[in-house]
This record gives C-alpha cells, sequence and structure tokens, in this order.
C-alpha cells in the first residue's frame, strides 16, 4: 500500500501535472496530459474549458497507476494565471476561453485605464496598467461580443473551473482570483469599482477563499472522472506563479524566487501591499502578506527564439552546450555585444507592449556564441535590476532560489549570482508549482501546523553558487549600458 500523500495538480498553459507528494515532499508518482489550445486570429490564444478537466481527469488517472488511491488525504491545484472562461447558468461553456497570451485587446487597454484611471486600476489590483491581466480582455468583450457577455452567468478562472468540476461548487483561491486584475487586494475580494465600471456583478464571479481553505469535497460524478475516492478534501491553491515561489520556501523575508522558465519571473514576499512600476502586487500563497513580482516576458523564449531562427533549427542538448562552452569563455560584456530583451514587450519596469528586442554592438569578430552570452546577460539584468528595486523599497533579499528549465545552465546561474550580488540555489524539485500546491494541501488538512513549517519539511535546495565580487564594477558597467539601451528602444516605441 502506498504511503499516504496528497496531490498537487499544476494546470499550466501547455499541459496538466497530477503529482503524489508524501509529508517529506518525496514525489511518489505523476501523471501528465496535454491541453490543446487554437489560435483563431493573429495573437488571438483560446482553450475549451473541458479540455482544462479532460487534461486534469486524464492526469489523475494516469497517476492513479502509480500509487494506491486511497492513500490519498486532499488534493489541490496550481493554474495557469490569467487566463479567463465563460460559463452559461448550466455550467457550458458561452464561448472559448481567453488564454493569458492573448493580446486581441490590446486597443482595450488604453480605453479602460482612461475610463477607470491609471493609479486607480493599479492601487485596488496591484497591477500596473497592462495587456496581461484578464480584466482588459473582459472590458473588449462587452464593447465586441456583448451577447458573450450578457449569456456568461460566471466568469472563471482555471482554479475555479477545475474545483466546480470536482466538488460542485466553482471556487476560486484569492492567488487565482488576484491575477485577473479585477480583484481587490487590499480587501482581499472581487472589486466592486472595477466590475461597476464593466457593468458586471459580483455574484457573476465565483467565491474566492483563502489559499489552504476548503473548497470542498470530490463529488460522486468527479470520482467516476478521475479515480479519486468520492469525499476527498480539495483544498485551496492558486496561480502557479505564487505556487512555485511557496514550493521553493520564498514566502518568507530575505529569500527571492527566480522562475527562468518562458517567461522571467522574479518574485519576493512582504507583508504590505507595496504598488511599484518596478512589479506587480500579487497575494501570497499562504494567504498572509504579498507577493511582488518582476516579469518579463520572453525569458527562455527569447534564447530559443535566437537559437531556432539563427544557429539551429534543432536547439538540442548538442547546440546549447556548444554555446554555453563559449560564452563561457567571454568577458561580462560579451566584448561589447548588447541586448535589449523585450522581444515580447516590456513588463517591468517601462510596461510597454509595444517595446522590442535589440542586438547593438555587432562587429565582424563577434559571432553566435557572443550574442547567446550577451542575452543571458541581457535576461540576467532585468532580474538584477528587479532585485535593486526591490531591495531600494525595503524589501529583504539576502538569497535567491531558481527553478525552471535555465536553472540547469551553471553560466546563467553564476552571472545571476555575479550580477545581483547574492548568492543564488536551486530547487531540487523541478515541479515547483505542483509542490506549491501540495503544501497548500498539506496546511489544510492539518499535516503541518502552518505553511511556513510545511514549506520547511517538504521542500529541498541545493548548495549555493557565491557571487564573485571581482566582477561587480564590470557587472555595473553593463548593467548601465542595458538600462540606457532599454530606455532608448522603449522611447522610440512610444513615437511610433
Amino acid at each position: 500500500m502506498t504511503a499516504e500523500f496528497v496531490i498537487g495538480v499544476d494546470s499550466s498553459t501547455q499541459s496538466t501535472k497530477a503529482i503524489a507528494w508524501d509529508r517529506n515532499g518525496k514525489v511518489l508518482g505523476e501523471g501528465r496530459a496535454a491541453i490543446p489550445m487554437a489560435q483563431p486570429g493573429d495573437n488571438h490564444f483560446e482553450q475549451e474549458p473541458d479540455d482544462w478537466w479532460c487534461a486534469f481527469r486524464q492526469a489523475v488517472r494516469e497517476l492513479g497507476g502509480h500509487v494506491d488511491m486511497a492513500s490519498v488525504r486532499a488534493i489541490a491545484i496550481s493554474n495557469q494565471r490569467e487566463t479567463i472562461g465563460f460559463l452559461d447558468r448550466h455550467g457550458q461553456s458561452v464561448r472559448p476561453a481567453i488564454v493569458w497570451l492573448d493580446q486581441r485587446a490590446a486597443d482595450s487597454v488604453e480605453d479602460l485605464s482612461a475610463l477607470l484611471g491609471n493609479q486607480t486600476l493599479h492601487r485596488i489590483s496591484g497591477k500596473p496598467v497592462d495587456l496581461t491581466p484578464a480584466v482588459y480582455r473582459v472590458y473588449w468583450l462587452t464593447r465586441h461580443e456583448p451577447r458573450s457577455v450578457a449569456e456568461t452567468a460566471l466568469f472563471v478562472d482555471v482554479h475555479s473551473y477545475l474545483t466546480g468540476r470536482l466538488t460542485g461548487q466553482a471556487t476560486a483561491s484569492w492567488t487565482s482570483a488576484d491575477p485577473m486584475g479585477l480583484f481587490d487586494i487590499n480587501t482581499l475580494s472581487w472589486s466592486h469599482e472595477i466590475l461597476a465600471a464593466l457593468e458586471l456583478d459580483v455574484h457573476r464571479f465565483p467565491k474566492a477563499v483563502a489559499p489552504g481553505g476548503m473548497v470542498g469535497l470530490v463529488g460522486e460524478n468527479a470520482a467516476r472522472d478521475t479515480g479519486l475516492p468520492p469525499g476527498t478534501p480539495v483544498i485551496a491553491a492558486g496561480g502557479d506563479g505564487q505556487c512555485a515561489g511557496l514550493g521553493v520556501n520564498a514566502v518568507r523575508k530575505g529569500r527571492a524566487y527566480l522562475n527562468l522558465g518562458t517567461a522571467l519571473i522574479t518574485g519576493a514576499w512582504g507583508s504590505e501591499p507595496v504598488i511599484s512600476l518596478n512589479w506587480r502586487t500579487m497575494t501570497s500563497p499562504t494567504g498572509s502578506g504579498y507577493f511582488y513580482e518582476g516579469v518579463l516576458r520572453a525569458g527562455t523564449f527569447l534564447v530559443d527564439w535566437f537559437i531556432k531562427q539563427f544557429v539551429s533549427a534543432r536547439a538540442d542538448t548538442k547546440v546549447f552546450s556548444a554555446l554555453e562552452t563559449q560564452a563561457a569563455t567571454l568577458p561580462v560584456g560579451a566584448a561589447g555585444v548588447t541586448v535589449s530583451p523585450y522581444l515580447s514587450g516590456s513588463m517591468n519596469p517601462h510596461w510597454s507592449m509595444d517595446a522590442s528586442a535589440a542586438i547593438l554592438g555587432m562587429r565582424p569578430g563577434h559571432d553566435a556564441g557572443h550574442v547567446y552570452r550577451a542575452i543571458l546577460e541581457s535576461l540576467t539584468g532585468e532580474v538584477a535590476r528587479t532585485v535593486v528595486a526591490m531591495k531600494a523599497s525595503g524589501i529583504e533579499i539576502d538569497m535567491v532560489v531558481a527553478v525552471g528549465g535555465g536553472a540547469n545552465s551553471a553560466l546563467w546561474r553564476s552571472m545571476i549570482a555575479d550580477a545581483t550580488g547574492l548568492p543564488i540555489c536551486v530547487s531540487q524539485s523541478l515541479e515547483a508549482s505542483s509542490l506549491g500546491a501540495a503544501i497548500a494541501a498539506a496546511t489544510g488538512i492539518g499535516w503541518y501546523p502552518d505553511f511556513d513549517t510545511a514549506a520547511g519539511a517538504m521542500s529541498r535546495m541545493d548548495e549555493a553558487v557565491m557571487p564573485d565580487r571581482g566582477l561587480r564594477v564590470a557587472w555595473d558597467a553593463l548593467l548601465d549600458r542595458q538600462d540606457r539601451l532599454n530606455h532608448m528602444l522603449v522611447a522610440e516605441a512610444s513615437r511610433r
């Protein structure tokens, strides 16, 4: 018989992972399933909510082939953020859900901010005016698809949709509702002021509960679909970014969380809802305090794009290894090559979707290795400037914990340590979001008295890479050069 466990489900943009974790944070088994995504137009991205459930069901059933489901004690869900679905009064989808990647509402961002005011939106939601939160896509729908809006009885995030299918009652957590831009991070409730501007009623949104709270119990129909025992407790977890921070035990003073993934996320915890253009303010995955996030849309996506477009159509390990070896021989500053990393626009600190990437300083002696290093340096610079801004605002950071595919690069890890002046270690778990959900489940059912104890018991880190203090002057000069290039490009984008 399998030792008792909790299930942390990571329902991300492209796939769902269901992982069984024991009390010590050890993986006992897992299941995975892909989630299809449609592109009905240029920069339009949609998914069917039923596909979220199908992937969830398949992943949990696959997990059931590796563990004894009689030993499951609770389940919690980490979800892709800012994606929104539209359900009628029968729980059926009115139209496909609009994914966070979608850019159809670009022209509506300025209109809604003019209606409510940039500062008002920022103060209430914690998010500077930016295309990413779902609020702008909802506003776009009110103008372009009013019938869809009229037929929508319930606007759902992925967490509330899946909990609804599991328990019969769609329930959001604070951390799944908050990224939507429709949630008041000060009162921890749906914002009546923002919803009034959209002419929507709060009853058309799911109940939002604190992370670690009981959502409900797995019903008979869901049990038959998934193989979960009926009556299994469903515990609130929430947004995958915040859950990942919890999964690496970074929801505490002094420790920053860094996701070196498709997007680049630098997160740190604080007790107050401090807002700034240098980050977006999220609710904490523990339900206590807040999580400040610096975000760059194109993280490893920029690296992969460069390699596939200019180096090799097959970005395999040999190609990466060769570039890493070459780049490691180069000095800080890549022999004069400087990159601006805004391939997918800029979030903090510029908040400009019109910003673009650039490579500056190329000479005949430069090659792919120089550009590769300059790209890693540009991404590193974004992390370093976010950390500097956070520390200048009184946010305590004395070490960085990294997750994501980019954390496998020893060169990149050393760059981040040198540029930030902070030690950096890597989480031993590659599935930090699932582990964060599992920590919420373990806390919710009383395995541990609080989130801090649970995260300390269930997370593990590798040995830290220490910064090379002798490179401080070189990095300061490079960070200044990058900053000037970035400001120039953003200013130029604003004139177009």
